[in-house]
């Protein structure tokens, strides 16, 4: 089984898939009422338990952390809180499940899953309607508006972590 993460201190989402690449799992983890990095990373921690109880975990993919600044994007304060907290949560990964994280860029998580973002397309935009129209097991709720709710775009990028690590693990088998 793959466990894929999409870290954020926001919004966690995260996705298992079986061995035949079907979803067993697919959540997101609100942690935007938790103040401390430390109640969050406790948080993740406990719900990271309790979904891996049971399971027998093989590989771990945490969407790697952004690198470098992009205008209209995070400042260098967010960028730096993301990255620690992105740490914090492979190494409870590793320490608690017992498992190593792989990394993985997200344009390379989705470029290994076939979806292509076009030039001046949003990404998480490209991503969700890929869900919608290719992975059922994937739900995605609207606000009154028409918009996804708060969790689903987390939710959709878990899974093209994990589906492109199980994709990478395939390849290996071979």
């Amino acid at each position: 089984m793959i466990l894929g993460l999409d870290v954020s201190t926001s919004i966690t989402g995260i996705t298992i898939l079986d061995d035949c690449g079907d979803i067993v799992l697919n959540e997101a983890w609100d942690l935007r009422k938790t103040k401390s990095i430390f109640e969050k990373a406790e948080y993740v921690r406990e719900r990271l338990l309790n979904a891996a109880s049971g399971l027998t975990l093989e590989n771990i993919f945490i969407e790697q952390s952004l690198q470098s600044f992009r205008s209209g994007f995070s400042s260098a304060a967010t960028l730096s809180l993301l990255s620690r907290f992105n740490g914090v949560v492979s190494w409870l990964c590793f320490k608690e499940l017992g498992l190593e994280p792989d990394f993985l860029a997200a344009t390379s998580a989705r470029k290994e899953c076939g979806i292509t973002v076009p030039r001046g397309e949003k990404a998480k935009k490209v991503v969700i309607q890929h869900i919608i129209d290719n992975v059922p097991d994937v739900s995605i709720s609207y606000t009154r508006y028409g918009n996804p709710k708060a969790g689903c775009y987390d939710k959709a990028d878990s899974w093209v972590i994990a589906r492109a690590g199980w994709l990478i693990c395939q390849k290996k088998r071979k």
